[in-house]
C-alpha cells in the first residue's frame, strides 16, 4: 500500500535541469525518459542537482558555550530548506518542536543540496566533529534520480549508518522513493533499500519525509520538489515522533 501511494502522488515529477539519467534503470526507455523530463520532477530531485553550485552546510552562530546535547539533521536539499527563508528549514521547526515540548537539545542543520549518499559518506567526519547524541540522516534520493546502481547506494547509507552507530550515537533514517518512469524493479530496489539498513542496525525508521506535505496546497514550492515554509513545519512534526524515543528530558 505505501510503494502505490508514493508512486501515484510522484506520477508529475522530474528531475529539474540535469542530464543525470545515462545510468538510470534499464526498463526505463530513452522515449520515457525525454517525456518525462518535461513534465516530472523526483521528490528528492535537488533543484539544483547536476549543476556546479551546491550548498555549504547550514552555519549558524557560535554555539561553543552552548552545552545541550546535540541532534544533527543530515541530508541534502529537503534537509538544508532549500528555496526557503534562512530560520525555515525542517531543522528549524523541529528545533522550535523540541523547545516546546521541552527536550533540551540543540539541532544542527548539515543538508547540502544535491549530496548523494557518497557526499554523506564524504561528511561523516564533520557530523562525528559535532559530537552529536542523535543523527537523523536523510539520503538516497539524488542516487536514484541519477540511476546510480542500487548496490553502491546501500553500501553508502550502511556505511553512513554503521559509522554513526559506532560512535556511539543514535541514528533514525527518513526515506523518499522515485517517480514511476524509473521502472518498477528499480524503485522497488531503491525503496527496500531503507528498509534494509534499518533493520540491520535497529534503527527508526520514516518511509517517507514530505509525508503530508507532497500533493497538499500551499506545501510544496513550485519545483514541486521541495516544501515551502509550512511544509517544512509539517515535515518537522513527522520528524519528532521519530526522534522523541531516543531523546531524553
Amino acid at each position: 500500500m505505501r510503494k502505490v501511494y508514493y508512486l501515484s502522488i510522484l506520477t508529475s515529477l522530474v528531475l529539474a535541469g540535469s542530464g543525470c539519467r545515462a545510468n538510470k534503470a534499464p526498463d526505463a526507455t530513452p522515449e520515457a525518459r525525454a517525456g518525462a523530463a518535461g513534465s516530472n520532477t523526483a521528490t528528492q530531485a535537488d533543484a539544483d542537482a547536476g549543476n556546479a553550485a551546491v550548498s555549504a552546510p547550514i552555519r549558524s552562530a557560535d554555539h561553543s558555550n552552548d552545552r545541550r546535547p546535540v541532534l544533527v539533521c543530515f541530508g541534502d536539499s529537503l534537509t538544508a530548506g532549500l528555496g526557503t527563508e534562512p530560520g525555515q528549514s525542517y531543522p528549524d521547526y523541529l528545533q522550535a518542536d523540541l523547545d516546546r515540548l521541552h527536550y533540551n537539545y540543540r539541532v544542527a542543520n548539515q543538508g547540502v543540496s544535491g549530496n548523494t549518499t557518497k557526499d554523506g559518506v564524504a561528511r561523516l567526519p564533520d557530523v562525528l566533529a559535532l559530537h552529536p547524541t542523535v543523527v537523523v540522516v536523510e539520503f538516497g534520493g539524488n542516487d536514484g534520480l541519477r540511476g546510480l546502481p542500487i548496490e553502491d547506494t546501500r553500501a553508502n547509507l550502511d556505511q553512513i549508518v554503521s559509522t554513526l552507530k559506532g560512535a556511539g550515537i543514535k541514528v533514525a533514517l527518513a526515506g523518499i522513493t522515485l517517480p514511476p518512469d524509473y521502472g518498477p524493479d528499480y524503485i522497488r530496489q531503491f525503496d527496500e533499500t531503507y528498509t534494509l539498513v534499518a533493520r540491520k542496525y535497529h534503527v527508526p525508521m520514516l518511509p517517507f519525509l514530505l509525508m503530508d506535505v507532497y500533493g497538499v496546497a500551499g506545501m510544496m514550492q513550485r519545483d514541486n520538489t521541495h516544501a515551502t515554509a509550512k511544509g517544512n513545519q509539517i515535515v518537522a512534526r513527522n520528524v519528532v515522533p521519530l526522534v522523541l524515543p531516543l531523546l531524553k528530558k
